[in-house]
């Protein structure tokens, strides 16, 4: 039991290192390549990358991604000093930047509904920087070394919503603040963060450790330390068989309903998970990136009104009635994953998913939506403007509500269930 408790409490600063060497560029776009070949650990810290289109089923390296905004990337090294991020007038885009500490903590934000649309400098620092906040600017600080930005964007899918969201971007930049120059830096990011199995205990040590010398743990992990010390010293053969079970569990097992209508809400914080660990350690491993819920919340369903798995194979319903669909300030979405890897799932429509922004979504002349669900394609003509594609196996959703309104931040909105309309 030591070697899981300690596997649960530790894997979110695995992950982070996970998607640091995944998603840090190779290649920068003035300096050329961080490392001298394919196979390098090296990348390059302190600058923004961003993507240029909407996610689709072929991009592996983000389980669980949103196909509603371009993302908007950056690892911060914080132990040379500050941090000067410059980000343009976004006029009346929505857009946040969310940052996470290595125990993805989303311990603050910028964007639209904290530091409004203007242009604006940020300071970010972090624990061991001493000296006087510069005034003007928005002063971020960070509870480690190494931090997370991931933003988004929303843009419309074509090529001229694009373009404007594509110039915004370039408009973006990391300055350090003693000089305010460009901040862009290489690091070893210690491993090949393309693999999403089950980690090598060895390796798994090695990460973890490294990762937590420069990032102290929270307040509430008082203890870990004692219990990963103990796992440690107990060897690989424990660690292993307990990174197995722990990752296996968190991403097969069903979460539990506590939003009601079958659906469960995995990120219920604000700025810090607390003692949540596996909470936070399944988040870590399956939502990893998720904001706090001001900013934005994540309804999950897993199951049907009669508690039975989701799957493709099966047509089912989803209803909000008159008046009673998610109550948002920005936008809302439902998104379609497969359950066996977490990632979108690939169809002749090439929607993967559906929501207050879809073109040709059908209403009810009442003022209901209904959206259906399955693999094979709906028969009617309204079913098929508001269709989401399954796939012929599990799946669960994701309903995202981007600035979501006092009803679903005080858990009182009536998430309807999925209705399985055959046997």
């Amino acid at each position: 039991m030591t070697a899981r408790e300690a596997v649960l409490r530790t894997l979110p600063l695995f992950e982070m290192a996970r998607m640091r060497a995944a998603t840090a560029p190779r290649r920068h776009p003035l300096h050329g390549f961080a490392g001298p070949d394919a196979d390098s650990r090296l990348r390059w810290l302190n600058t923004f990358t961003h993507s240029k289109r909407l996610l689709t089923p072929q991009d592996r390296e983000v389980v669980t991604p949103n196909n509603d905004t371009l993302y908007t990337n950056a690892w911060l090294d914080l132990a040379e000093g500050p941090l000067v991020i410059e980000v343009p007038d976004m006029g009346e885009r929505y857009w946040t930047l969310g940052f996470l500490d290595m125990w993805t903590n989303p311990f603050a934000y910028a964007g639209r509904r904290t530091t409004g649309n203007r242009a604006q400098r940020l300071f970010v620092y972090g624990p061991q920087w001493r000296g006087d906040l510069p005034a003007g600017m928005v002063c971020i600080a960070a509870p480690g070394a190494d931090v997370w930005i991931i933003g988004r964007i929303l843009v419309d899918d074509d090529a001229s919503d694009l373009a404007r969201v594509a110039q915004l971007q370039r408009q973006f930049t990391i300055l350090r603040a003693s000089d305010l120059l460009p901040a862009a830096c290489v690091a070893d990011c210690a491993m090949d963060g393309r693999k999403t199995d089950t980690p090598v205990a060895g390796a798994y040590r090695a990460v973890v450790d490294a990762t937590w010398a420069r990032n102290p743990a929270p307040p509430a992990d008082e203890d870990t330390a004692a219990l990963w010390h103990q796992a440690s010293r107990e060897g690989d053969a424990p660690l292993q068989a307990a990174l197995a079970a722990v990752c296996q569990a968190l991403r097969q097992q069903a979460q539990p309903s506590d939003a009601g209508g079958g659906w469960s809400v995995p990120v219920a914080i604000r700025t810090g998970w607390g003692r949540e660990f596996t909470l936070r350690a399944r988040v870590a491993r399956n939502l990893i990136g998720a904001l706090g819920i001001d900013e934005a919340m994540y309804p999950v369903a897993e199951v049907d009104d009669r508690g039975r798995p989701l799957d493709g194979r099966h047509r089912c319903t989803l209803y909000f009635p008159p008046g009673a669909g998610p109550q948002v300030d920005a936008f809302w979405s439902i998104t379609m994953y497969r359950k066996s890897d977490c990632l979108l799932v690939d169809n002749a429509i090439k929607r993967y998913s559906i929501g207050d922004r879809t073109p040709g979504l059908q209403w009810d002349a009442d003022g209901g939506l209904r959206i259906a669900i399955a693999h094979a394609e709906p028969a009617a003509a309204q079913d098929r403007a508001n269709w989401l594609p399954a796939p012929p196996e599990p799946f669960y959703l994701t309903l995202r509500l981007y600035q979501p309104r006092a009803a679903h931040l005080e858990f009182r909105f009536a998430y309807p269930a999925l209705v399985r309309l055959d046997a």
